[in-house]
Formats: structure tokens, sequence, C-alpha cells
């Protein structure tokens, strides 16, 4: 008769250990977030005046802001998302749609796992291969590349889980009223996944605004106003980088706003992507 009421307690002390074992690594996770936040939001605030949108990015010792890498980075994340999204939403479709039976589904599905888990520095490295080292130049359109190549599994992972939400009583409702299986896929399917997907795709420009090492294989820097896709181009990512690096604290500073300008963009898409993920959740 005694032995129901140890166990409970067993358990129960099992369960409070988890729990605050668990309690702990999430303040500990915490802490060191709020105080890179904080110490962000320190030295970021104060270098973030309305000349960083308005000059080019200075010589040393000279006053100027980040107007250039901002365009610049906009250009080939915006290029880079174009590229990606397409590829990425037409595979996850397959994989979702007809990737039940054959190899070809299983195949698409580890290559994406690893090109997933591949570090940026190694696509940079391999765009810089087969597409710098032929046009000899760095350029706009390398670093627009290398940032779709990380794009592409982003989204096909998002659409492929996404449509595999949407309940198959449409696609067989769809086919009951004698819709062909491209229209229940364009028509039913897509359209009930499709805040998913556009979350899928606000995760994946997220992930790209920041990345640094792919760019300096492939877009390089420019110190000057360049709206051409063919020559290098400066970017946030590679300026912060090369700014904070340097001893000149005029530089350091912009690289505080210039980190400061990523780490609020990136964290606006993410709450964007999470009310739309939720939104589609409840539909669902």
């Amino acid at each position: 008769m005694n032995v129901f009421p140890s166990l409970y307690t067993r358990r129960r002390i099992i369960n409070s250990i988890g729990l605050s074992v668990s309690v702990v690594a999430m303040l500990f996770g915490l802490f060191w977030l709020c105080w890179i936040l904080l110490t962000l939001l320190d030295s970021g605030l104060p270098a973030l005046a309305p000349m960083v949108f308005t000059h080019m990015t200075p010589p040393p010792g000279s006053t100027g802001g980040l107007l250039n890498a901002i365009a610049g980075s906009l250009m080939m994340t915006l290029v880079g998302t174009l590229i990606g999204t397409p590829i990425g939403i037409l595979a996850g479709t397959y994989l979702a749609e007809f990737g039940q039976r054959g190899w070809l589904a299983p195949v698409t599905r580890f290559i994406n796992d690893v090109l997933l888990s591949a570090p940026s520095i190694v696509i940079g490295l391999f765009v810089y291969e087969v597409y710098v080292v032929h046009v000899k130049h760095f350029s706009g359109w390398a670093g627009a590349l290398a940032l779709s190549i990380i794009v592409v599994p982003i989204v096909i992972r998002t659409t492929e889980n996404m449509l595999r939400l949407v309940p198959t009583t449409l696609r067989e409702a769809a086919a009951a009223l004698g819709a062909p299986q491209w229209k229940t896929i364009n028509f039913v399917t897509l359209r009930a996944a499709r805040a998913g997907i556009i979350t899928g795709v606000m995760l994946a420009i997220a992930r790209i605004s920041g990345e640094t090492a792919p760019l300096l294989f492939t877009a390089l820097n420019n110190q000057f106003w360049s709206s051409d896709m063919d020559r290098p181009m400066a970017n946030l990512p590679v300026v912060i980088f090369q700014f904070a690096m340097s001893p000149y604290e005029d530089w350091q500073n912009l690289a505080w706003a210039g980190a400061l300008l990523i780490t609020f963009s990136v964290l606006t898409l993410n709450i964007l992507a999470r009310v739309l993920f939720r939104q589609s959740a409840t539909t669902h």
C-alpha cells in the first residue's frame, strides 16, 4: 500500500527538478539575449542620426552615413528573394502534392535538409567558384545569387509543411466538382496555405538580411553609391564587419548604428511572420 505514495512522490520530485532546470536554462538564455539587446541599444541609438540615412560611408575621420550600404542590402535582398521564392514554392508544392511516391522526393528532401544546415560561408565559396571566378569580378548579382540559395531551402520546407496542413477534404471536394489537379493546387491548396507560405518567405528574408560571410566572397563592398548590380556593391553586413574591426571611433559608431538597423528589421520581420503563422494555424 505504501508503494503508490512513494512512486507519486518520486515522480513529483523528478518533475520539479526537470521544471527547475528548464526555467534556469530559459532565464540563462534570456539574460544573455537581454544583455546583447541592451548593449546594442546603448551603443546604437546615440549613433542613429538622420545622417545615417542620407550620407554615404565615409573615409576615416569624416562624417558620413550608411545610405549606400542600406540601398545595396535592400537591392540584393530583394533580388535574392525574387530568385529563391518561386523555386522554393514550386519545389515545396511538388513535395507536398506529388512527392508521395518515387525516389525524387526523398532525395530532394535530403538535399534540402543539407542546404538548411549548411554554413552560409560554404554557399558564399560555392558562388565564388562557379560565378565570381568566371566573370573575374565581384558583383551584386553574385551576392543576390548566394542569398537566393539560402532562401530556397527555407521556403521549400515551409511551403511543404503548410500544404500538408491543408485538409485532404478540400482536395477531395475540388476533385468531386471535376477540377483537375493543377486547378485544385492553384485555387484551393495554395490559397488555403497562403499565409503560411508568406510566413516562410518572411523568415527567409529575415535570415538573409544579416548574412555577412556569403557577401564577403561575392558582393564584397563599395564605399560609394552604386546601383549597378554587375559591380561590387555596398551592403550593411560587410560594412558592419569592416567598421567594427577598424580602430576608428566614427566607423565603430556607424557599425553600431547598422547593427541596430539590421536587428530591428529582423525582429520586425520575425514578429510579422509569427503573427501570420498563428493566424494560419488558427484558420486550419
